[in-house]
């Protein structure tokens, strides 16, 4: 293993930004191109911001936990909360859905993160909490840039 972190926050909106910009400054090393950059910070959001919304409903009470491990041009990490739980994983999956209609969510969370990611797994438990973990590998940049040649 190259490198690991943990983060823990309360769980606030404003905190999403926080979690987003750490998470990029700890796979930055790994040099990725715009669009990976793009999809991993995607992934963090949609976790974290599924971990404020439906785990602990806004409420500020509760703390999520990032933990993230890079091995060589791999990141996995694990976005988790010990809050409400997600009674119907198969479901809550599925896309399109969304247990907040009224809140105007696309209900396309799961389906991104599966999407950007190379690995998505989840596990909940109703009243235990969530947790997402996602691998992602980056590939090294190659570059026909040759110096000294004309």
């Amino acid at each position: 293993m190259d490198n690991e972190m943990t983060l823990s926050f309360i769980a606030i909106s404003e905190n999403e930004g926080l979690a987003r910009m750490v998470m990029t400054s700890f796979i930055a090393s790994l040099d990725p191109t715009i669009d990976e950059l793009a999809e991993f910070k995607t992934i963090v959001s949609e976790a974290v911001t599924n971990a404020i919304i439906h785990g602990y409903e806004e409420d500020g009470e509760g703390i999520v936990t990032i933990r993230a491990k890079r091995n060589g041009q791999s990141i996995t990490m694990t976005i988790s909360d010990e809050g409400r739980g997600i009674p119907n994983l198969e479901q809550a999956m599925e896309p399109l859905y969304t247990s907040k209609p009224e809140r105007e969510r696309s209900g396309m969370g799961f389906t991104i993160m599966e999407s950007f990611s190379d690995h998505l797994s989840v596990w909940s438990e109703p009243q235990k909490g969530t947790a997402i973990t996602f691998t992602k590998e980056f590939l090294p940049i190659q570059s026909n840039f040759v110096l000294g040649e004309r």
